[in-house]
């Protein structure tokens, strides 16, 4: 990886470069991806399945593409009883921590004759996009579904590739622990232009979350409007703050984490200790080697990897802020004096103990997290992502009374008389004695 100061010529044009990838799709996809919406919008199941045997190999059709219950009940069986029992304690830790996100709607007396509030209602269906194909996250599951349930949500539908038609064990195990009620064996961009324009086959959905490649994440964009999302997800990144007291072993493996992502995956390291730096270098060349996957986690880390040294940690902290990146580490000795200085990030991750891992599995926050920047302004998913909020009002007619003439001048004001007339109309039924007022 390469060392870079801060103070550089260089330094800029790199940072700017990591920040940006991913950011502009290319037009040959977006015509592509367009036309595949258009199409299932147009011609729903026909064209669903005929994408599905073009990109995924193998046909479905309105009898196989979704998973029956005895399907179902038979992956689930041939998942290892260990690995189930890691799916389980995952899975409760998750609920643990979204139990505390519910919400719950009020209603209060504002003042005599006037009652305002707001309920909040869990969205009727959802669909889940979770990659199933080659690649299989049975995380990506768990973290999308339980939340839905737990903000009780109606109906959650998953859509996941297949290869050759079948579910796989641990995509199934994941949904039956979740709570999904439905499965359906299609993935890609057709999927998503599923769940948004419905067909025959597939339930129009109220929302779809759940990452995926660019074909997803440009149909995702594409159906906005049509049906709720959670964001448009990048590519993954790390960023990680380090003092140079923690072990450099620990953190370029934290690095090649994300590295090995796909070849789009950012990883940084920002210190003031130059030494340590090399040390971290040296020792991302050195579990490289024997990394399954380090031809990608090569190509990441030339592309899009830095070991930066910086002025102080407060620079460090600053130029943090500036990237917002999805996932921040903080290797320091006294972390929680940073964390009250970072302003954007989708997970931080404090200490020397606690690597990024922890939180795409077993910690309990949600690990579909804002990308590319997105930090500054967006937020993991959660119960809130579920549910939606309707305000409520009630005015007596001594409320409307108080309120009545400043609220008609209002509309006047911006040249809408029809809504000064709908309120001045009240006001000349009610304004004269108890009689008339009872009669309007």
């Amino acid at each position: 990886m390469k060392i870079i100061r801060t103070d550089s010529t260089e330094f800029e044009g790199h940072f700017q470069r990591i920040r940006e990838r991913g950011r502009v799709f290319d037009p040959e996809l977006w015509a592509a991806v367009g036309r595949i919406v258009e199409e299932v919008g147009r011609r729903g199941d026909e064209a669903l399945f005929d994408y599905t045997v073009r990109w995924d190999g193998h046909a479905v059709s309105a009898a196989t593409v979704e998973a029956s219950a005895a399907e179902r009940t038979a992956a689930v069986a041939q998942v290892v009883p260990k690995d189930l029992e890691i799916l389980r304690l995952s899975a409760g830790r998750i609920a643990r921590f979204h139990e505390r996100q519910r919400q719950e709607g009020w209603l209060i007396a504002e003042e005599e004759g006037v009652e305002l509030g707001q309920r909040i209602l869990p969205l009727d269906r959802v669909g889940i996009y979770a990659p199933g194909g080659l690649a299989c996250y049975p995380s990506t599951v768990l973290m999308t579904a339980i939340p839905a349930r737990i903000a009780g949500v109606g109906e959650i539908c998953l859509v996941t590739p297949s290869r050759d038609g079948r579910l796989h064990p641990l995509i199934a195990a994941a949904a039956e622990l979740g709570g999904v009620n439905r499965i359906f064996k299609i993935g890609g961009a057709q999927a998503i232009a599923a769940l948004a324009f419905g067909t025959a086959s597939i339930p129009r959905v109220d929302k779809i979350v759940g990452p995926g490649n660019v074909y997803v994440a440009a149909a995702k964009k594409m159906v906005f409007g049509q049906v709720g999302i959670d964001m448009i997800a990048g590519p993954s990144e790390v960023l990680i703050i380090a003092d140079g007291t923690g072990d450099a072993a620990h953190a370029a493996a934290d690095l090649l984490a994300q590295a090995e992502h796909d070849e789009m995956a950012g990883a940084v390291l920002l210190t003031p200790d130059e030494a340590f730096a090399g040390a971290v270098g040296g020792e991302v060349d050195r579990q490289l080697a024997t990394l399954p996957r380090k031809e990608i986690a090569s190509r990441s880390l030339a592309a899009f990897g830095a070991l930066v040294v910086t002025r102080d940690l407060a620079e460090a902290v600053a130029l943090a802020n500036r990237f917002a990146p999805e996932h921040l580490e903080l290797m320091v000795q006294t972390p929680r004096e940073l964390l009250a200085e970072i302003r954007n990030a989708g997970a931080i991750f404090m200490g020397m103990h606690t690597p990024e891992a922890l939180g795409d599995y077993t910690a309990g926050p949600n690990h579909v997290l804002p990308t590319g920047g997105t930090a500054r302004f967006a937020s993991p998913l959660g119960v809130y992502d579920f549910v939606k909020r309707t305000s409520v009002l009630s005015f007596s007619r001594e409320a409307l009374q108080r309120y009545g003439s400043a609220t008609a001048r209002f509309a006047e004001m911006e040249g809408l008389n029809g809504h000064g007339h709908s309120v001045r109309l009240r006001l000349e039924k009610t304004g004269g004695s108890p009689r008339a007022a009872k009669r309007s």
